[in-house]
């Protein structure tokens, strides 16, 4: 009995680390307008932003997470390095010049998210 209790408790476990690391899937949000608004807490919501070429945007980012590791905010692409204080919105504006995708994360490389921009 207690071979398959020990049985049943693993099988649920590997279950639910395979849902967890593989079964997430990130929604891809669309920018409507001139700006969306980013939380910062325990990631990035939304982390995957669709915005279109040449359309100026501005990113409303808030952080209420109190980790060091997401007081900055690192975008390659645009060279842009911003701190993140805690419960202030910083605005970071963006007029994206090339269709592609690319990625922004944390100060340590931690979290990430991306922007997708199209035609």
């Amino acid at each position: 009995m207690n071979q398959l209790i020990t049985l049943i408790i693993g099988a649920v476990s590997i279950i639910f680390i395979a849902w967890y690391f593989f079964g997430k899937k990130n929604e891809v949000t669309e920018v409507s307008g001139s700006s969306i608004n980013i939380k910062v807490d325990g990631g990035y919501s939304p982390s995957q932003i669709m915005i279109k070429k040449n359309q100026p945007v501005s990113l409303k980012i808030l952080r209420i997470d109190l980790s060091d590791c997401l007081a900055d905010i690192i975008i390659p692409e645009w060279k842009i390095k911003k701190s993140l204080p805690l419960n202030k919105e910083i605005v970071i504006n963006l007029k994206p010049d090339k269709v592609g995708e690319f990625p922004f994360h944390c100060g340590m490389n931690m979290f990430h998210g991306r922007f997708i921009v199209q035609e």
